[in-house]
């Protein structure tokens, strides 16, 4: 019986070329739209997730807070309460394997005739480790460099595409703030971080030269911490606010002049926040499943009418309730089915076509193209009921009368 009611379901289809194709949009729109968005989802979600491990995810960081003065208070960030010392001492803590003190301001940086403005970042030896910074050429700074305030640095892969080109960066001078400066390495490209930004359009120069010979000041901007693997960030961001609230002679907590922040919970932030854009992306799409499972029933009621004397000839001779209901069910299952794999294919190419086209990172997984296949043919099961079981209640002398 079940083969006989997808050949006639088949033949059905086949008869009616168009209306079928037309049926089965909804569907096809529906499935493709739940593949394509929920992959542009999914691949928001992965670059969030690699942008903030290249960061590294045992990383704290520790920033000024913003001073507590009458009136309109300043930026947060913007006091100058961290020091080398608040620095040096954190990296003593026993579950802390590298810190790095950090100073910045943004410079236009000049190599010959060419200038390019870029961010200048003063750091220790240890930043490459604690950022995941790796070199292509030459070297990272050193702790010589550091204890001798030279005038040294290393540039991002952004800077050195535009200040050199193809020519060689390594051993050239720079004039940063019209200080000459050696450039002693360049780095392998990270690009875009989380929020879009180019993380390869920085100089790095040691912490020290930076507060004495280009910047002038004693505070830091911020301290980048490194925990021990295995360890807890939570324990560790607690001993971190510990020893500096002693340091700068806090009591009470609410009065911190420093923010600490644990890159393992902006990790899970962030992957909430982007879980919830998929989910709702996804949703939208299902909307577009409803609507064609509404034109499956229409189309369904429609064929009934047509089809009123051919059922009450099959009831006449001896079709019963039952298997008029499952010709009928049979054919809007088939419907979604073919509908269903279209929109597959369809979905997947959208998804593929707005990798390779856009700078957007799709990521296709079975999960989405399951659940949409299956709420498909669900769709076509619950939406086909109504007109199989208007078809099966026909009287047979009523239907064979029709026309």
């Amino acid at each position: 019986m079940l083969k006989e009611g997808f050949l006639m379901a088949w033949a059905s289809i086949i008869a009616n070329k168009m209306r079928s194709l037309l049926t089965m949009l909804g569907i096809i729109i529906g499935v493709a739209a739940v593949i394509a968005l929920v992959s542009v989802g999914y691949g928001v979600r992965q670059q969030v997730s690699d942008s903030i491990s290249s960061l590294g995810s045992n990383l704290l960081m520790v920033y000024p807070g913003a001073p507590r003065t009458p009136g309109v208070r300043p930026a947060a960030g913007s006091d100058k309460t961290l020091k080398v010392g608040d620095a040096k001492a954190i990296a003593k803590l026993p579950d802390v394997s590298a810190v790095s003190p950090v100073v910045s301001k943004s410079y236009v940086v000049v190599y010959q005739s060419k200038n390019w403005t870029t961010n200048v970042e003063g750091v220790s030896p240890s930043f490459a480790d604690i950022n995941n910074w790796t070199i292509k050429a030459g070297r990272f700074i050193t702790d010589s460099s550091v204890e001798r305030r030279e005038r040294v640095a290393v540039i991002g892969a952004t800077v050195a595409k535009n200040l050199f080109g193809t020519e060689e960066p390594v051993g050239k001078d720079i004039r940063i703030n019209n200080d000459p400066y050696k450039i002693i390495g360049v780095l392998n490209a990270k690009g875009s971080g989380s929020f879009g930004n180019d993380q390869d359009d920085i100089i790095f120069i040691p912490y020290t030269t930076g507060m004495e010979r280009l910047l002038g000041k004693d505070y830091l901007n911020m301290i980048y911490v490194k925990a021990a693997d295995g360890i807890n960030l939570n324990q560790v961001q607690s001993d971190i606010e510990n020893i500096l609230r002693v340091r700068h002679g806090i009591k009470d907590s609410s009065k911190d002049d420093f923010n600490v922040r644990n890159m393992q919970t902006v990790m899970q932030t962030m992957e909430s926040t982007t879980g919830t854009l998929t989910m709702f992306l996804g949703a939208v799409a299902a909307i577009s499943l409803i609507v064609g499972g509404i034109g499956i029933m229409n189309i369904m009621l429609v064929s009934v009418t047509e089809r009123t004397r051919e059922i009450g000839i099959r009831k006449a001779l001896g079709a019963t309730y039952n298997t008029i209901i499952m010709q009928f069910l049979i054919e809007a299952i088939v419907i979604s089915l073919f509908g269903g794999i279209i929109g597959i294919i369809l979905g997947v190419g959208m998804a593929e076509a707005i990798s390779h086209f856009s700078s957007m990172k799709t990521v296709i997984t079975s999960g989405p193209i399951l659940l949409s296949f299956g709420f498909s043919m669900a769709i076509g099961l619950i939406f086909g009921i109504y007109p199989a079981q208007k078809a099966a209640r026909l009287n047979p002398i009523d239907a064979l009368h029709y026309e």
